[in-house]
């Protein structure tokens, strides 16, 4: 069996399990037995047989994206790690209701 690690935002579809062991030989089929298992948490990640394009998955330390993306093999020492993609900034009244993040920078803040 596979170690796959949830992160803190997903650990409620997991019944708060940091860890989840999970068998398969590739991804595809690592994230298939976790959404039998756990639906709540499988399909926060996985459906209609793709990763949610929130959602990056790394076997080994590697992003998957950059290997075989479902057909990755997992071998049963595998440490498999789902990082969902995370927005920024925040709604103040002080900038109209726009995300400060979205506002360029000042020129003072630009190195000399």
């Amino acid at each position: 069996m596979s170690v796959l690690r949830v992160p803190p935002v997903l650990r409620a579809e997991a019944g708060g399990a940091r860890e989840v062991e999970v068998t398969g030989s590739n991804v595809r089929e690592v994230l298939e037995d976790l959404a039998t298992r756990m639906p709540a948490l499988g399909s926060r990640v996985y459906g209609e047989g793709e990763i949610q394009s929130f959602v990056n998955v790394y076997v080994d330390g590697e992003d998957v994206r950059t290997r075989d993306g479902l057909d990755t093999p997992v071998r049963d020492s595998s440490t498999v790690i789902l990082l969902p993609a995370m927005a920024g900034g925040s709604l103040t009244p002080l900038t109209g209701g726009r995300s400060r993040a979205a506002e360029p920078p000042s020129a003072a803040a630009w190195p000399r």
